[in-house]
């Protein structure tokens, strides 16, 4: 079981992530985000990450000067496109800087499943997120938003996914029972207010999906 906890902003977070057992840290580069860092802070965090745990960097359609930013500071593992990045512009990043790819997929219903088949075999990686409401103050994830689990099944693409939308301690077992997930992910299932992350919240979510295995 592959585990991320997205949205850390601080070394301590990035030390008790790694410490619990996540697979993976999220760095938010996206500004409207109370989750978001810079580049440069950024460097410092990824380097708290110990070796063998992947560094994400989350970006919303974002442009060539922001990549360039970020690849020269933090050189990430993983390049998570968390806007309406087109499966050429995720072939783009990848050859551009030959790295890993995941395309965030924003999920209502099964139709919204079904559209990551577009990125088969284009990215490395699928993250199904929860939809956000219309509202225009919302960001595009890390609502805590939770979506109907059994729309995954209408997926039928080869590409590994990961399961994000709400998640945290106390329903993290249920969703990768009832979606199969292998990867989860979580933002605000770890924090006490947005972007302020809680040290028992990330060992605890990281301990209920490594025991849901």
């Amino acid at each position: 079981m592959d585990v991320k906890i997205c949205g850390l902003r601080t070394p301590e977070a990035v030390a008790a992530t790694a410490a619990a057992g996540a697979s993976h840290i999220g760095l938010n580069f996206f500004p409207p985000s109370p989750r978001a860092v810079t580049p440069e802070a950024a460097k410092e965090l990824a380097a708290h990450a110990p070796e063998g745990v992947k560094v994400v960097a989350l970006v919303v359609d974002a442009d060539d000067a922001l990549f360039e930013a970020i690849w020269t500071n933090v050189h990430p593992d993983i390049f998570q496109l968390h806007g309406k990045e087109s499966p050429d512009r995720v072939r783009e990043i990848k050859a551009r800087y030959g790295t890993q790819v995941m395309k965030v997929i924003r999920v209502a219903g099964a139709a919204d499943a079904r559209s990551a088949e577009a990125y088969d075999g284009v990215a490395d990686f699928i993250l199904f997120d929860a939809k956000p409401p219309k509202d225009k103050d919302k960001l595009p994830g890390g609502n805590g938003l939770i979506f109907d689990w059994t729309s995954l099944q209408a997926y039928r693409g080869n590409t590994p996914w990961m399961l994000a939308g709400g998640l945290d301690a106390a329903n993290v077992a249920e969703a990768i029972r009832v979606t199969g997930a292998k990867a989860v992910d979580t933002a605000s299932g770890a924090e006490d207010a947005p972007g302020v992350k809680n040290p028992d919240k990330i060992r605890a979510f990281v301990s209920a999906a490594l025991q849901a295995q």
